[in-house]
């Protein structure tokens, strides 16, 4: 895939408009909310991970959620689905309350997550990893179990989406491989299918590109877009933000564990709040240098006061030079 061209995804995909009701500004509010929190709080003891005041995520749509390293990303993640536990704060999904409500509820609600190291189970197939996704599952209540007809049935039908998603997936050839046998990319397909074994409302992705074959780079994206299209909402964490800017409807941006800008895409990135939030403040470059998809030069960026690739390239010839001499003498 090209570094300086839109991700290779066929067409450019529809974006979704009409989102917020007001100016675009951290905390405004949407047309259509699927999830609101507020004066959401977590502390790690001295440290403020996150602290929203106000956040809405609109239905319908994909949304990325991005921001520097230890912005508190996946901090509220861990919060709005139940893995960890705010110091104070309150939020809905889908106009029910949330907070206090364990992982397992979340998930039953129609909430679910992918994480960014993957939770696949390594010695169980593939087949049995996405069966474990299914709810209300007959076999799984102790009396019932006890009787075979009260669940082969069920089992039957929950077998067959699972290798309809699996093919979906094209993982369908791994279905009896061990889940510990795929690789980093393949594991990450199996964790998003798994996770629409249980037909949610929203998904909640981690860094669904972190650490995949760019060969499976377009796969996971094409996957994503279609999660749109059958009517489910999409809130992802990523750090692309090429691939922010090609499939992402609406972008939220966090720094140390604030809201400091949502909106479109495009106009997000030159928001100065958002350089800020990437270099520091008064650095005015191109969020395509910081992520390694544009070169200073494209992005007509000064480099005066740093040490550009030409310096580098001559102090490592220097480098090779002197070391070829010290052999020559040996």
């Amino acid at each position: 895939m090209s570094s300086d061209s839109a991700p290779a995804t066929g067409a450019t995909p529809v974006k979704t408009t009409g989102l917020h009701v007001g100016e675009a500004a951290p905390g405004v509010a949407k047309v259509d909310p699927i999830i609101v929190a507020d004066h959401v709080r977590r502390t790690f003891g001295g440290l403020t991970a996150v602290d929203v005041d106000h956040l809405e995520i609109p239905r319908g749509a994909i949304t990325a959620l991005i921001g520097p390293n230890g912005a508190g990303k996946t901090t509220l993640f861990n919060l709005l689905t139940g893995f960890d536990k705010p110091d104070e704060g309150t939020w809905t999904f889908d106009g029910h309350a949330l907070s206090g409500v364990p992982a397992y509820r979340v998930a039953r609600m129609g909430q679910v997550r992918t994480f960014q190291l993957t939770k696949a189970l390594g010695l169980l197939t593939v087949l049995d990893n996405m069966k474990l996704g299914a709810t209300e599952q007959r076999g799984e209540r102790f009396w019932s179990s006890l009787i075979a007809p009260l669940w082969r049935r069920q089992d039957a039908e929950i077998e067959e989406r699972a290798m309809e998603l699996l093919a979906k997936f094209k993982l369908d050839a791994k279905a009896q491989d061990f889940a510990a046998s795929l690789s980093g990319g393949q594991r990450k397909l199996l964790e998003m299918a798994r996770a629409l074994m249980s037909s949610p409302q929203l998904v909640m992705l981690d860094e669904p590109m972190a650490g995949v074959n760019p060969a499976l780079t377009e796969s996971l994206l094409h996957h994503i877009l279609d999660l749109k299209k059958e009517g489910m909402t999409v809130l992802f964490v990523e750090h692309d933000m090429h691939m922010v800017r090609h499939i992402a409807d609406w972008v939220v941006v966090m720094a140390e564990g604030r809201v400091v800008a949502e909106g479109d895409p495009h106009e997000v990135m030159k928001n100065p709040a958002v350089v800020d939030a990437y270099l520091g403040a008064h650095q005015d470059v191109d969020l395509g240098v910081v992520t390694g998809r544009v070169s200073a030069a494209e992005a007509g960026v000064s480099t005066s006061g740093t040490v550009d690739e030409a310096t580098i390239e001559a102090e490592a010839d220097a480098e090779l030079a002197a070391e070829e001499k010290r052999k020559g003498k040996r």
